[in-house]
Formats: C-alpha cells, structure tokens, sequence
C-alpha cells in the first residue's frame, strides 16, 4: 500500500478560495485536492485518509510463501494498533479502516457538546483493555472548534495511551481547529483531507440518513433537547 502524496501544511492556498494557512507545524498533513478526489470525495475521502494514517504506523519485515511456493519479502503492521471512533460521526469511518485492517479492535468515545456554550463532557468510553500499549487511530470526520476532540485524547491520556501514539483521521478540518489541535498535542499526528473556514455541520446525520425532516419543534425544551442531541456531531 503506497503512501499518498501528503502535504505538510505551511505557507498555501486553501483550495477554492484565496486564503493562507497558518503554519501549524510537520504534524499535520493535507491530502492534494486533484481531480479524483473531488469528484469522488464523498466516497473516497474517509478511506483515502485512513490509509494514509496506516501508512503512520510502524511496520516489519516479513517473508511470505505465495500460492506458486515463491517467497516473496514483504512488510506487515507491527501489533499493537487498534481504532477509536468519536461517537457518533466518527464511526463513519469504521468501514474504511476495517476495509484496510479487518482485524483491528475498535474503541469508542461519546462526547457530548452543550449546545450553547461547545463545552465538552465524556457520556461514554469503552476501550481494548491494554489500549496504553497500541498505537491509536482517533477518527472524527468534521473539526470546527476541536473541542470535542481535545477532551476525547483527554480521556485517552487518562488510560496512559502516549501523545505520539494517537493518530488523528480526519475529513474537514477548519484552520482555528487545526491550530488549536496542533498546539495542545504537538506529539500528535493529524492526517486530514481539507483545511477551510467553513466546516460541513451536521455529517452524523447526513451520512447515517437521520435529517431532521418534515417535524416542527415548537417549544424551547424541544429545540434545546434536539440542539443537545445533535450538537456533538461537528465540534
């Protein structure tokens, strides 16, 4: 599996508009918007990034013996991986990786966001029992404030994993989000496939297909109650 043509952010064009990004260090790296990318993207991204955050993970020599009895000297994934998907946007991307990986154990985060305020608060975690020993896939499509992904490597720091053993597998990626991962987990690294200013909201429910279609919400209680259901979808 070759790597993709990778871009450390620095001094470039935001594709699509005129804006420079910041320089957030050698961590975080951009998929190159070409062609294929575009047209396919809402296929090919999630697995396009996960791959490339395979490519991040430690490898060995091998030697297998093919169907013919030839050898033939390889490489394979060193043990000790596993994947944690953000609840409930970030398991969009579970298919990708055990597309890639089907043996991978996969952990799971629920990080609820208040509404109002974007403060964060863990509601669930479940997590492979020596996950302080693997190296850590943390996936979450959509970044816009990164809030919700500062608290889930908070929880995973409570169960020892190390900073540069997380691997964050990201789709859209605004740059105040970016800077702020980049400079909270300088250890990190974080693949993405596009930094811009204006993040896609609500992914969670376009991609599993539960819009909130053809119901008025009238009363205050139901808005908050629906604003607090879906709001950890994109932050």
């Amino acid at each position: 599996m070759g790597s993709a043509d990778t871009t450390t952010v620095g001094k470039k064009l935001i594709s699509d508009n005129n804006d420079t990004v910041e320089e957030y260090g050698p961590n975080l790296k951009i998929l190159p918007s070409n062609d294929q990318v575009k047209e396919l993207q809402t296929i090919l991204r999630d697995k396009l990034v996960i791959e490339e955050s395979l490519n991040q993970l430690p490898f060995s020599k091998c030697v297998v013996t093919t169907p013919t009895g030839a050898k033939y000297k390889g490489l394979k994934y060193q043990k000790g991986n596993c994947g944690v998907s953000i609840v409930r946007s970030g398991e969009a991307m579970e298919q990708g990786l055990r597309d890639c990986c089907r043996s991978i154990r996969i952990g799971k985060i629920l990080v609820e966001s208040n509404a109002d305020t974007h403060e964060a608060r863990v509601v669930y975690a479940k997590f492979p029992d020596d996950i302080s020993e693997r190296k850590v896939l943390l996936m979450y499509p959509i970044m816009s404030t990164g809030n919700t992904v500062i608290k889930a490597i908070a929880v995973l720091k409570e169960h020892n994993v190390q900073e540069e053993n997380i691997i964050l597998s990201n789709l859209f990626c605004t740059p105040i989000a970016a800077k702020t991962l980049v400079t909270a987990f300088p250890k990190m690294k974080i693949l993405t496939s596009e930094i811009h200013y204006v993040a896609p909201n609500n992914f969670g429910q376009k991609y599993f297909g539960t819009e909130y279609h053809g119901v008025e919400v009238t009363s205050n209680v139901q808005k908050t109650n629906f604003a607090r259901r879906y709001s950890y979808d994109s932050d």
